[in-house]
């Protein structure tokens, strides 16, 4: 049983708390002849596919390692420049491994802010009134579980497919949050939590999911 990720999504949109919990490192390696087939885009910060695909590269993918050493922003682990070595007709063959980009912190909070209508949109269109709004979401690599507190607080699960029964989780990490987070004196509502007990609390209980392959709490 693989627990991705956990969200915690405040009533008004906000993303107030996320844990990376068990995303696996994608990455793509293979031997380039010259002209490089990918257009790349040379960022200061990274360097990342901008056109084209192959072989499970995609656009997006950042560039890792080049010959085996490693990619550190727009240059190489030795100091060399990663466009003055791709460039060069004399360094092919070259191999170039390629990771999935993660996701920053400004990035997550994006989505949790696109997720918020796509929930309200959900409810209107349910021919039932007092819809529930977005429960599951399913792709064929991993599902999203929703649950919506009385307060509008949403708690989201990214796992792998094919799971049962994690509403059982998600009232259960509801829980640790209303036990660690809203009886902090120190916390307010719609803020960033910040509360170490509660980070601890929750990592123990992924951990004990994941172990065990169970979902029964109760003990």
């Amino acid at each position: 049983m693989i627990i991705y990720g956990v969200y915690i999504v405040s009533k008004s949109g906000g993303l107030i708390f996320n844990l990376d919990n068990n995303v696996p490192r994608i990455e793509h390696e293979k031997t380039f002849t010259y002209p490089l087939d990918l257009m790349l885009d040379y960022n200061p910060k990274k360097v990342s596919v901008a056109f084209n695909r192959k072989d499970g590269i995609n656009v997006g993918h950042v560039l890792v390692a080049v010959n085996g050493t490693q990619v550190n922003g727009a240059t190489l682990e030795d100091g060399r420049d990663v466009k003055e070595v791709l460039e060069n007709a004399e360094n092919y063959p070259l191999n170039l491994k390629f990771s999935r980009p993660k996701m920053t912190t400004n990035e997550k909070i994006f989505l949790a802010s696109m997720f918020y209508p796509l929930f309200a949109i959900a409810s209107q269109l349910s021919p039932e009134p007092k819809s529930s709004g977005i429960e599951t979401l399913e792709t064929d690599s991993f599902t999203l579980h929703c649950f919506q507190t009385l307060t509008g607080v949403k708690f989201i699960v990214i796992s792998e497919t094919g799971l049962s029964g994690m509403d059982i989780l998600l009232r259960k990490i509801y829980e640790l949050y209303s036990d660690y987070a809203l009886k902090n004196p120190f916390y307010s509502l719609e803020m960033p939590i910040r509360c170490e007990l509660f980070d601890n609390k929750l990592q123990a209980l992924l951990d004990l999911v994941e172990k065990t392959g169970t979902l029964n709490l109760d003990k």
